[in-house]
């Protein structure tokens, strides 16, 4: 089954510094019937206005992965855990046992516009880590490129403590992307960029996502270019 949410249908605000899109219950947003999918809690869209940010904040038990679409936006913990996040790039930081962190857009004209997803951990407790790596952009043409996950490693994919992959993908005019998997798992599909069909029925453009369930294979298809992120979950 594929349930298509539309870009609209998020939760959205504007603190001025902050421009946020929530797909999932988050801060004053709480909708019992719309907590997680599988283990994943949160995914929102962010604009950070230049030179504004989040101050040290503390988290605990969750996996958050952050994806910059445009702009930078440099993260501190006290684990250790520095750098500047910028298009191409993937963070993971397991808040585990617990973590306090900053995310601050450090450009002093360009407003960042990121990703950022927290996925439950497989187990509580983690001692708290911070990783972040380069993903391959020029092998997301018409293909799938994992940036995170637990069961596939490589020099350019960032591990995590449960069972997924997240991988993006870039279709060019006119070109089909299939995902085959296991129809007990779940999917979780965004749209970065574009227009994209899928399995000849759905049309998605810029920001709206689908829920999808019970399906072993997903053909992506893009009539005029798109770029996406795709997300198997157990």
């Amino acid at each position: 089954m594929i349930k298509v949410y539309p870009a609209a249908s998020r939760v959205s605000g504007d603190h001025g510094w902050l421009q946020y899109n929530f797909s999932f219950s988050f801060a004053d947003y709480y909708d019992p019937d719309n907590v997680n999918f599988g283990p994943l809690r949160v995914f929102n869209e962010d604009f950070i206005q230049p030179s504004r940010g989040f101050g040290t904040h503390p988290h605990r038990d969750m996996e958050i992965v952050t994806v910059v679409l445009s702009g930078e936006v440099k993260h501190e913990d006290n684990s250790g855990g520095s750098g500047v996040i910028r298009p191409g790039e993937v963070q993971r930081m397991s808040a585990g046992s617990g973590i306090l962190h900053s995310e601050v857009n450090s450009s002093e004209t360009e407003v960042a516009n990121l990703l950022q997803m927290w996925f439950l951990p497989e187990r509580k407790g983690l001692t708290p880590s911070y990783e972040q790596k380069t993903y391959d952009r020029e092998g997301m043409k018409n293909a799938l490129v994992p940036i995170v996950s637990q069961s596939i490693q490589g020099e350019a994919v960032v591990s995590i403590h449960q069972d997924m992959t997240i991988y993006l993908s870039q279709p060019e005019a006119g070109a089909t992307v299939s995902f085959e998997g296991d129809a007990a798992r779940k999917i979780f599909f965004f749209v970065m960029s574009g227009e994209v069909t899928l399995n000849g029925e759905h049309t998605l453009g810029k920001s709206d996502s689908a829920r999808i369930t019970d399906l072993s294979k997903l053909d992506v298809h893009s009539s005029r270019g798109a770029q996406f992120m795709l997300i198997d979950l157990p």
